[in-house]
């Protein structure tokens, strides 16, 4: 029996074959990588929708790194009628005094930040509560433009979709107020002994200055530089009627 070698048009047919292979593979864990990307991108608003009601409690991204590394946390869950007014009034004024104002991003602020850092000057800080709580339900820590390009729409959208006092009562609930420790109920009971209903105006004032970085700023056990700033919150705290109508009338 006589064996033919292969011509060079079947070993060429045979080559763009596998070629064709090498490429439908390629094609196919890009599809695969680009929709699990999109999904990553389009979860954070669905569940924006899914978190609209009171009895759903949901847990920050920092929570969930904590459960992962096995470090376990404390938080406690408590109704925003649960919380003390002393301390909603003192988180407002030092972390967003137009909480009820704006549409989830204080745009004169943010326009003040991109001045700044186009001219090469320092940039000061204009997260709104919204933004962090878009950051820390969602997102990551760390300072990026990819995160606040991120943060951005979440804010819009949650504070669309969210009422004003829904979206205080899950920052209350997924802040961070020490290692381990999340929501003001845990933060009350840990630095002061008290449940958060109970906070008075000078503990609330004291956790609302830590909120900025509370690993390093112990509303327990606070500095000189830390009643300072507590002082100058608590007195903010005591002439806020107007500013908190959103949340109380």
């Amino acid at each position: 029996m006589d064996i033919v070698p292969e011509t060079r048009e079947e070993e060429e047919d045979v080559s763009s074959s596998r070629s064709r292979g090498w490429r439908d593979v390629l094609r196919q864990r890009w599809r695969r990588i680009a929709m699990a990307m999109f999904g990553i991108l389009v979860l954070p608003y669905i569940l924006i929708i899914l978190y609209v009601p009171s009895f759903i409690h949901p847990i920050s991204t920092l929570m969930l790194r904590d459960l992962v590394l096995l470090r376990g946390y404390d938080r406690q869950w408590v109704s925003f009628d649960n919380i003390s007014p002393n301390l909603v009034q003192s988180v407002m004024m030092s972390e967003d005094g137009q909480f009820c104002i704006h549409d989830g991003v204080d745009w004169v602020q943010m326009r003040g930040v991109v001045n700044d850092a186009l001219e090469g000057e320092s940039t000061r800080g204009a997260s709104t509560i919204p933004m962090q709580t878009a950051k820390n339900l969602f997102l990551w820590n760390g300072r990026s433009f990819l995160r606040k390009g991120m943060e951005l729409p979440l804010a819009l959208v949650a504070d669309f979709v969210w009422s004003k006092r829904r979206m205080m009562e899950l920052y209350l609930n997924v802040a961070e107020w020490g290692p381990g420790i999340y929501g003001a109920e845990a933060a009350a009971r840990h630095h002061f002994g008290v449940s958060a209903a109970k906070l008075t105006r000078r503990q609330a004032a004291l956790l609302a200055v830590a909120l900025p970085n509370p690993i390093e700023r112990n509303a327990g056990k606070p500095g000189r530089g830390l009643r300072r700033l507590a002082s100058l919150i608590e007195r903010r705290a005591g002439r806020s009627g107007e500013y908190i109508k959103c949340l109380y009338e």
